[in-house]
């Protein structure tokens, strides 16, 4: 299945079970930024532990597997479990909505945007450079991911509620990567 196909899939599984969710990662800033080559989706789930065997029936082997015990789990610890296509090989990464103050923001901002022909929930802008800037931050400085940041705040500079990203710059002390990241940025006006 290629990610086109499993995206529609993944979304039309969640929307028919309403599992609220929010596309982000590499996949959302390819779109609000620079185009770059990405082998997964990375999606951000609110779920229960009552839909697990939705998505199980939904994603049956051989073509994907998927671990019934990872997501029990993942909804215990809210942390992630993965989707794989085995056919095709494609991934998808299902982050689970976590309670800190910043997840519950940038859920709360998703917006809807047609893409490829579907309806889908995607990050914030303002949102998806907060989180690839925490992502390198939490790597240990990784330039993929704040190159990620920069290039959507290029693109995106005109549209963005700056005050928002400054307010939680400061609350995830990213000082460093966003002075970097402005220092950096030829926006695109």
């Amino acid at each position: 299945m290629l990610q086109p196909k499993l995206l529609k899939t993944v979304i039309d599984v969640l929307d028919k079970n309403s599992i609220d969710y929010m596309i982000t990662g590499s996949l959302v800033s390819s779109l609000q930024g620079e185009p770059r080559a990405t082998h997964d989706i990375d999606i951000v789930i609110n779920i229960q532990v009552q839909s697990v065997s939705l998505l199980l029936n939904a994603f049956p082997a051989p073509d994907f597997y998927l671990s019934e015990n990872s997501i029990r789990e993942a909804i215990k610890q809210k942390s992630m479990f993965n989707l794989l296509d085995t056919t095709e090989g494609d991934k998808v990464d299902f982050w689970l909505l976590t309670d800190s103050p910043f997840d519950l923001s940038r859920f709360k901002r998703k917006y809807t945007e047609k893409i490829i022909g579907l309806e889908i929930k995607i990050s914030s802008p303002e949102d998806t450079i907060l989180a690839k800037l925490l992502w390198a931050k939490l790597s240990g400085g990784s330039e993929k991911q704040f190159t990620d940041a920069l290039r959507v705040y290029e693109v995106q500079y005109e549209k963005m509620e700056h005050s928002y990203i400054e307010d939680w710059v400061a609350r995830l002390q990213l000082n460093e990567l966003w002075i970097k990241l402005k220092d950096e940025a030829k926006p695109i006006l």
